[in-house]
């Protein structure tokens, strides 16, 4: 295996670091039971205490259902301006309302307001049966969801957060549903409203996360607090060079050190990070040996660039590539020969596939006797 393989270290300079940054200063100390500090858009954990605890996280599953409404719209599904009725379901409601009745009619928008500001659950149910026909349904989607995105410790029983024993989450879940949701920039508008008024003015709506009142970075995304789930904050805020993070607390005893804890973990993230590029050069991957083909040899390229959460005064990255000394045709366009891992000491920050940028053919009997016959012509 030695000689068929050929390792190629070679040190880059990049300012990267892992996906899970280590060694960038003390942990805060955060009085909730769990907590987590995350980059949004590489989903890199900067710091956080029992991140992957199953925890009840009340109207925090909220968030899941408001990313497929947000999903739904950005589809093309239906618009914020789209006229709903409300069904015979919003009849008795439990929790937070904006005391819709069967027949009303209100748009997306008011809707979608309702929801994220209110934290209305009757007009969550008309998102809801609008998104996937009735509420039975669109909790297996949330579950989907969930499923698609790797959320190893989430598990929903209700839309709204109130629920039984079997449902649960995690810090690091929700932030990560925080991560997909700061994706649908549409929904800034919402996160930001403090207070607002639905149903031609008769219903006020109070954002009980006060932060998008009092923090000027602030891009969403909610507070909630109950008996069993204590006080709770999904936060994020976006910096001047758009990077963006996401810091969730679960199980706070007071709300306004939530809300401080929250706000001192997003200081301490932009203060010690940012977010990089990796660039790494075609040219320095050699053609690739290439056996029993039409050609003898085939470009190769990294599949793909990356980004990683850069700590402030971060040392070099060591890029190792690791291919083998040639393939065997046929080749196909895109095939992944080899890897390229990015390291910040011992740390993985990224890792791709090394591909193939054209096809080879395998040498096939015409081929051979074709090229056989041209080469006695030019003799």
């Amino acid at each position: 295996m030695r000689s068929f393989f050929r390792i190629m270290s070679v040190i880059v300079s990049f300012l990267l670091v892992s996906l899970v940054v280590c060694g960038a200063g003390d942990k805060e100390n955060i009085s909730g039971k769990s907590y987590v500090l995350m980059e949004a858009d590489t989903c890199t954990v900067i710091e956080g205490s029992e991140y992957s605890r199953r925890l009840k996280v009340g109207a925090l599953s909220k968030l899941m259902s408001i990313l497929l409404i947000a999903e739904d719209i950005d589809s093309g599904e239906f618009t914020v301006n789209d006229i709903l009725t409300a069904s015979d379901s919003v009849t008795g409601t439990k929790g937070s309302v904006i005391w819709l009745e069967s027949g009303d009619k209100l748009s997306v928008d008011e809707l979608l307001k309702s929801v994220i500001v209110g934290n209305s659950n009757d007009a969550l149910t008309v998102l809801a049966e609008r998104s996937a026909g009735d509420i039975g349904t669109f909790i297996a989607d949330m579950n989907a969801r969930a499923f698609d995105l790797g959320l190893k410790d989430t598990y929903f029983e209700s839309p709204y957060g109130y629920s039984g024993e079997a449902a649960y989450s995690s810090a690091h879940d929700i932030a990560v549903i925080c991560a997909e949701l700061s994706k649908h920039d549409f929904l800034t508008h919402y996160f930001r409203i403090w207070r607002d008024f639905v149903k031609n003015g008769q219903v006020e709506l109070v954002n009980e996360n006060e932060l998008s009142r009092t923090y000027g970075s602030h891009i969403g995304f909610k507070a909630c607090h109950s008996d069993e789930c204590g006080y709770c904050i999904a936060e994020a805020a976006r910096g001047d060079d758009g990077s963006a993070f996401i810091a969730v607390i679960l199980g706070d005893n007071e709300a306004e050190l939530c809300f401080k804890s929250s706000k001192k973990l997003l200081k301490k993230a932009f203060n010690g990070y940012k977010l990089s590029l990796t660039m790494f050069p075609d040219e320095m991957l050699a053609p690739l040996r290439v056996k029993n083909g039409t050609e003898s040899a085939v470009e190769i390229c990294i599949s793909r660039q990356g980004k990683a959460v850069v700590p402030v005064g971060s040392s070099e990255l060591r890029t190792k590539v690791v291919i083998p000394e040639y393939i065997s045709a046929p080749v196909r366009e895109g095939q992944a020969v080899g890897t390229a891992a990015f390291y910040n000491g011992d740390n993985l920050v990224f890792e791709a596939d090394i591909i193939t940028k054209s096809p080879v053919q395998g040498l096939r009997l015409p081929y051979v006797i074709g090229c056989l016959l041209f080469k006695l012509i030019e003799k």
